[in-house]
């Protein structure tokens, strides 16, 4: 199959194309903006609208309406203008409706910067938006598993009616590498009988709605919900180990991050340090199977990401006390270093000793 060198952030766009969506709404923010501009350009070729909103605020208001009426339909945006699109990715899930969500992060808090950054983990594994709910997170690492994911995503969405969170960042938006464009897995999806696409005076008509006024109406909705979630646990965890089954320290990193720690675990074995790595692909839901599999040689863990520690809760958690857990990172748009963590999980193991 014929390979093509891409941008990520174009790549984007032309998977989310391939995998169906046919709407677009968003709002420009740097470093994502070429998600929004080359669809401005594609989509209209193939039928579909693209519409930069007043606002983020507008735009996911928008991808709610697109989805209430069964189109695929995706937005895109960074860190701060995702902050704004949690009401309305609250109203979606609540509404039980399928969307696709891209976000390539940035530094923050606040504006920040716009250099890489994976300080949104919070937001997008806790939600974000008020109220019980989840949405899914796919977390890739390269330009290739950001097509795979994104062609994939909108099947995903789907099948679960439920909001899909592509969580890049501006790394992996900005990198070119090249990428071939393969068809995703077969689902058999359920047909999308509550769309709102007019009755034809053939049935009732279908209502989209998040408002449930009686206490035990909401209710029964959110136990509903939470079984998806619980479905959604056992069929959709991945993850990648690299290195795992003799190790000693076994790093846990996704996206970017886990690139650089990747080599930092070859490096430490060509030490002789036995190193290793969980890289999640779903950060929700969050991969507990590679730890519970872990061997009696591992002595510590350390989560690597650009953050000041947010991974490393659920880290904690997937540990159950079982080992230390450390962590390493870097905040304000700067990169770890291959070096800097090295270092640390030699010190980190001197310590367990």
């Amino acid at each position: 199959m014929e390979k093509t060198l891409m941008k990520g952030n174009e790549a984007v766009g032309a998977a989310a194309i391939r995998g169906g969506c046919r709407y677009f709404f968003g709002y420009p923010i740097t470093p994502q903006n070429e998600v929004p501009e080359y669809m401005s350009r594609e989509l209209p070729k193939v039928g579909g609208v693209f519409l930069q909103a007043e606002s983020e605020i507008a735009a996911i208001n928008m991808v709610y309406g697109a989805a209430g009426s069964g189109a695929r339909v995706m937005t895109s945006s960074s860190s701060p203008g995702i902050a704004l699109k949690q009401e309305g990715i609250s109203y979606i899930a609540g509404a039980e409706l399928p969307c696709v969500i891209v976000n390539m992060m940035r530094g923050g808090p606040g504006l920040g910067s716009i250099q890489p950054g994976q300080a949104d983990y919070f937001q997008a594994t806790r939600g974000g938006g008020n109220g019980d709910y989840r949405h899914i997170v796919f977390a890739p690492a390269s330009v290739q598993e950001t097509v795979d994911i994104m062609m994939e995503s909108f099947d995903v969405a789907d099948q679960y009616r439920i909001p899909v969170m592509v969580l890049g960042d501006g790394m992996i938006g900005q990198m070119m590498e090249p990428v071939e464009f393969r068809d995703p897995p077969t689902r058999d999806l359920p047909p999308k009988d509550w769309a709102t696409t007019g009755t034809g005076g053939r049935r009732d008509p279908n209502i989209i709605n998040s408002l449930r006024l009686l206490p035990h109406d909401l209710e029964a909705h959110n136990e509903h919900i939470a079984a998806k979630h619980r479905l959604i646990e056992q069929n959709e965890v991945r993850w990648e180990s690299y290195l795992t089954e003799d190790a000693e320290i076994v790093f846990v990193s996704y996206g970017t991050s886990s690139r650089i720690v990747r080599n930092a675990v070859e490096a430490l074995r060509e030490e002789g340090v036995a190193a290793g790595l969980v890289r999640p692909i779903t950060l929700w839901p969050f991969p507990q199977k590679p730890f519970d599999e872990l061997g009696g040689s591992v002595r510590a863990l350390m989560a690597v990401e650009m953050s000041q520690g947010q991974m490393v809760d659920d880290v904690k958690i997937a540990a159950a006390g079982r080992w230390p857990v450390g962590f390493h990172g870097r905040t304000g748009g700067m990169v770890p270093d291959q070096h800097d963590i090295i270092k640390q999980a030699k010190q980190m193991l001197g310590e367990v000793a």
